[in-house]
């Protein structure tokens, strides 16, 4: 098999395909042929250290593909059905070795490729919006990156709840993009300060939720388009860590409230897991969920996929293709 390997964080410069043995599976697992592995900004934290890694590793978590060989106690799935995963360390391969309780089947009315690149980002953009920050109508909120791959689905979803969206983005293509996809209000953020512009169309209250995945450079900002008792979801930082601060900031925007939240914690469960899996992929199959594919490349280019997100290219999903 093939997989991508990191030996020592750094830059996309250590990314490296490796050519291994195929692993048997243990009892509880199975193995899949990978179809497409999904990339996402926690593969660029692993990359780089920012998140720990055990090294030597394989990098990617998020896929979809085939089963080829079950294991010993393994009843639930069979060679031949497809399935998909959002946290299955090594998922950037050929193929992967993965707990049968980390898998989902995927329905028929769900192709392959869309089932890999929505795991991850369109279970983090469900949570966000029905859990972390359940929104309904007459809600505001802001979606940071409202034109990348968690953005797109975060639009669709919080304009279906009948929220009122606001879309940040930085260029006029990428606005037309966040539109399409639910955003009442887009803003340019490079042209316009973000937080001035809410409250404006708010009437100076402010926002209900900011789903902010930029980190340093919007945290402030962000903080500041709150309305009194309203909520920061910081759940990436692409731009880089925010910086220590002093709780009493939250009280001073007027008793706001700030969460880190992780999708492990929202599939904490096998049932939670299968139920977000089936709630996506139903909306999916109905045509009320749109998953943008911005690009599939080879395996072999994992370098390139990281340099497209770390350069903010991306309007959707990217997937390598094994």
């Amino acid at each position: 098999m093939r997989a991508i390997a990191v030996s020592t964080p750094g830059g996309r410069e250590v990314l490296s395909l490796a050519e291994i043995d195929s692993p048997t599976p243990g009892p509880g697992q199975v193995r899949v042929r990978v179809e497409a592995a999904g990339v996402n900004y926690i593969d660029v934290y692993q990359r780089t250290g920012l998140y720990k890694m055990p090294l030597p590793g394989r990098l990617g978590l998020e896929g979809a593909g085939v089963v080829e060989l079950v294991g010993p106690e393994v009843t639930s799935l069979a060679p031949g059905q497809r399935v998909a995963w959002a946290s299955v360390p090594g998922s950037y391969a050929s193929h992967v070795i993965a707990p049968v309780d980390k898998l989902v089947v995927v329905p028929d009315g769900v192709d392959t490729k869309t089932a890999a690149a929505v795991m991850l980002q369109g279970m983090t953009a469900q949570y966000l919006v029905t859990s972390t920050y359940a929104l309904g109508p007459g809600d505001t909120c802001i979606v940071h990156a409202a034109a990348g791959g968690v953005g797109l689905l975060l639009c669709q979803l919080a304009d279906h709840a009948g929220a009122f969206v606001f879309g940040t983005v930085s260029t006029t293509e990428k606005a037309a993009l966040a539109r399409a996809a639910g955003a009442d209000e887009v803003i340019l953020y490079r042209d316009v300060d973000f937080a001035a512009e809410a409250r404006r169309h708010t009437g100076g209250a402010g926002v209900d939720v900011v789903y902010d995945s930029v980190g340093k450079d919007t945290f402030d900002r962000s903080l500041g388009a709150l309305k009194r008792r309203g909520m920061l979801v910081l759940y990436g930082q692409s731009s880089g860590v925010v910086p220590p601060f002093d709780p009493t900031r939250l009280s001073m925007a007027g008793s706001v409230f700030l969460t880190r939240p992780s999708l492990n914690d929202y599939t904490a469960t096998r049932e939670e897991l299968a139920s977000r899996a089936a709630q996506l992929f139903a909306r999916i199959a109905e045509g009320a969920l749109s998953v943008r594919i911005h690009a599939e490349l080879p395996l072999a280019d994992a370098a390139e996929a990281h340099r497209c997100l770390e350069g903010r290219e991306t309007t959707g999903k990217l997937l390598l293709i094994p």
